[in-house]
């Protein structure tokens, strides 16, 4: 399809997004400490509410030159600030072309698991770089990564206090909302949009005229996270089976369960492959699954599409893809939803590469920015549209991703031959050929769409 058919209003989808969410407080950064030069110890334990920001404060200390600590703009319902830790080369100002990652954990309260995990990951880049670790050193130098470990403190006081075995106590809030069943259903928004013919396909929050429930403060603080920062990658660690879960979490027809694929469905198996086939047992086909009746999905190399195995409506991770720029996937990491701390280390192993190996996957396809031929300005919010001529027939992918405010865009793509059009009101589109190669542990090729200008003669003709 031709690009000059497609919406120009990502910036009106900001705007009409940032209206919505005008009732978030702006996120509120946290004081900065003096450097500590002696080896930080991690207890492998099951950190409360008081003791997770102490870990988070202590990384801090001791890498003040590349973590930034804040929370974020919303309180649980019980006041408890939700922590988060960024680590990158230059964590007070912004870098470009570096793209922003995030993981975020124990978003149900009793799947404890990933909030140790990051916890320990933090402990993990701080202490590696500062021993001059040269993947670490060259991660953190190129990525931005955000760390929330807990985005339900309340339901883990919940399940921590009725003894972490019970399998539904403290999964929700302290309002007794399921968060991950709260974020607004903007796949419902893109069914619609495929049905009728309606070509927008990215920012969907923009086409949403009222929220169908009201938003916990906990989701509200996660949307305003990332109506604020443009997440290129995310992953949200739960519990309770062994996968890497991608979209769509929801089907279209509103059946219990059936593949629902996205435009994107080749670069999300790829991302949930990455994290799957490092863990040592995620992808193992001679695994046996959680309980005999549920999935083998070893089987499966360790990766479902969401709404095949159960879908979900209201999940955070399609609100990410169909809301900004940002490629989520869902980590189950294990059948215990609660193991005992004398667990924690040997997760911590089977996990270490595997989360280390999926913030890599951040660097893969292409980057740049969407420059005025004339004035030599970035462009903020052209569409990026790609189609896929790999297989000799072109197909395209029908979601498109935008530039930033200072003109830098991300386009995560699998290892092919690419068709990309970068188009923006005003402007004569520009095509572009070109081959992604697979370049593990590399950045991002690097390419410069210059736009120009449409003039006033062809306008008026």
């Amino acid at each position: 399809m031709a690009p000059s058919c497609r919406p120009s209003g990502p910036s009106r989808a900001w705007g009409h997004a940032l209206a919505l969410l005008a009732l978030l407080a702006a996120s509120a950064a946290m004081a900065i400490f003096e450097e500590v030069d002696e080896p930080m110890e991690f207890e492998f334990k099951h950190h409360d509410n008081t003791e997770l920001p102490d870990v988070l404060r202590g990384v801090h200390r001791r890498c003040p030159d590349i973590t930034r600590l804040y929370t974020l703009s919303e309180n649980s319902v019980r006041g408890i600030p939700l922590y988060m830790i960024e680590f990158s080369a230059s964590p007070n100002s912004f870098q470009p072309q570096v793209p922003n990652v995030k993981y975020i954990a124990n978003m149900h309260g009793n799947e404890v698991l990933g909030r140790e995990l990051l916890l320990k990951l933090a402990h993990h880049l701080c202490e590696s770089y500062r021993a001059g670790d040269p993947d670490v050193q060259k991660l953190v130098n190129i990525t931005r990564i955000h760390l929330l470990p807990s985005m339900n403190p309340d339901g883990w006081q919940m399940a921590t206090e009725s003894g972490g075995k019970n399998f539904l106590v403290g999964r929700n809030n302290a309002h007794d909302v399921d968060l991950n069943r709260n974020f607004p259903d903007l796949d419902r928004i893109m069914f619609s949009n495929e049905e009728a013919h309606v070509e927008h396909n990215n920012h969907l929050l923009a086409q949403m005229d009222r929220l169908d429930k009201p938003l916990e403060p906990e989701t509200k603080a996660v949307m305003r996270l990332i109506m604020q920062v443009p997440f290129v990658l995310s992953a949200n660690l739960h519990g309770g089976d062994l996968v890497a879960n991608f979209p769509y979490d929801e089907t279209r027809s509103g059946a219990p369960s059936e593949y629902s694929r996205s435009p994107d469905d080749d670069t999300f198996r790829a991302l949930a492959q990455s994290y799957a086939s490092v863990h040592p047992e995620m992808a193992d086909p001679a695994r046996q699954p959680c309980t005999v009746h549920d999935y083998n999905f070893g089987q499966q190399g360790g990766i479902t599409n969401g709404a095949a195995w159960y879908s979900v409506e209201g999940g955070m991770q399609d609100f990410n893809y169909l809301s900004s720029n940002d490629f989520e996937v869902t980590l189950e990491l294990g059948c215990d939803k609660y193991p005992p701390s004398n667990e924690l280390e040997r997760e911590w192993l089977r996990n270490r590469d595997a989360l280390i190996n999926y913030l890599w996957q951040a660097h893969t396809g292409i980057k740049g920015d969407v420059i005025d031929s004339r004035t030599m300005r970035p462009i903020a919010n052209a569409l990026i549209h790609v189609a896929n001529l790999t297989s000799g027939v072109e197909v395209d992918i029908e979601h498109d991703v935008t530039s930033v405010h200072n003109g830098d865009y991300w386009r995560l793509l699998t290892p092919g031959q690419y068709s990309v059009t970068v188009s923006a009101p005003g402007y004569d589109p520009y095509t572009l050929l070109l081959r992604v190669q697979s370049k593990p542990r590399q950045e991002a090729e690097k390419i410069r769409f210059y736009l120009h200008p449409v003039t006033r003669d062809r306008v008026l003709a």
